[in-house]
């Protein structure tokens, strides 16, 4: 996949800046780095060249495709402009595919003076980090971004899933972190609020009616979300921490490590803790096919 952009003599130097400076540059380059899965190439005539499977992502976090992009391509272009820089605040949850442990939900404010130190400090998608990674990274950013998490344990989880559907649950959660980051900041006022998206907007807003507060103001929804604003990112790592540390609990509780996932090794963890006499509605989420085959209910 290739996506280009025209940009200004100023953005090209934030840019260069931003990426690190380990390709050859071809000629007539200003700058060449090489990411995980795209490799940029910025020219001196102000075009930026985005070559690989992440190329519309990383390309979307600095503005709209140039025309001249393969494809021809508007990506983002609901976003604002240079929308990677400004002051977001993102969210982001984990452990919906997961039959231990609990659903985390975080957001995160980055303002725009922050954007770059996350980015050097190496914020991105947690599912490319390890744990070790993780519990640091979230140390760091708790440290100096203002957040919320919502550390959903399994037996809340499981009396609330009985009222709404996972995706009604995770708008709701996504909800809330996102108001109380909002108070925390308050009167300063995000320039835009980005979700990690699960569902289309109009869904989103319809699961929320009935609230009493719904943030609404300059909300965005991106599959992906950490490839268009390091806040998002930000929101995965603080959620996978905390999750990573519930799962520590609940593992020492139960006297046995409790796996990710919902394979077979889940169904063999599944059927000792049963045979210890332990309840799975502290442990697990129930509604997942794995309960049925850990107590052989056809």
């Amino acid at each position: 996949m290739q996506t280009v952009l025209k940009v200004s003599p100023a953005t090209l130097k934030k840019m260069a800046a931003t990426y690190p400076a380990n390709r050859k540059l071809p000629a007539g380059a200003a700058f060449a780095a090489k990411l995980a899965q795209v490799t940029i190439t910025g020219y001196k005539s102000g075009k930026v060249l985005f070559q690989g499977a992440q190329a519309a992502a990383e390309a979307a976090r600095w503005g709209e495709v140039s025309a001249a992009g393969a494809g021809k391509a508007s990506v983002a272009s609901d976003l604002p402009a240079n929308f990677a820089r400004l002051s977001v605040l993102g969210s982001d949850e984990v452990g919906t595919g997961s039959y231990f442990g609990p659903l985390t939900t975080a957001a995160v404010y980055v303002a725009s003076d922050q954007v770059a130190q996350l980015e050097k400090l190496g914020v991105r998608d947690s599912k490319q980090l390890t744990d070790p990674q993780i519990r640091q990274l979230a140390h760091q950013i708790t440290a100096t971004c203002p957040y919320h998490v919502l550390d959903l344990a399994p037996h809340d989880y499981n009396r609330l899933i009985k009222q709404y559907n996972q995706a009604q649950l995770k708008a709701l959660c996504h909800n809330f972190v996102l108001l109380k980051v909002e108070e925390k900041i308050a009167p300063t006022k995000p320039a835009a609020v980005l979700i990690d998206q699960f569902v289309k907007p109009a869904t989103y807003f319809k699961y929320l009616r009935g609230q009493e507060e719904i943030l609404r103001q300059d909300v965005y929804f991106k599959e992906k979300g950490e490839g268009y604003h390091v806040a998002v990112a930000a929101a995965s790592i603080v959620a996978r921490a905390y999750s990573l540390a519930t799962i520590d609990r609940l593992s020492e509780a139960a006297g046995m490590t409790l796996p990710i996932g919902a394979g077979v090794k889940v169904d063999q963890i599944g059927k000792q803790l049963v045979a210890k006499g332990l309840d799975l509605d502290q442990f697990a989420k129930l509604h997942f096919a794995n309960t049925k085959r850990i107590r052989g209910v056809r």
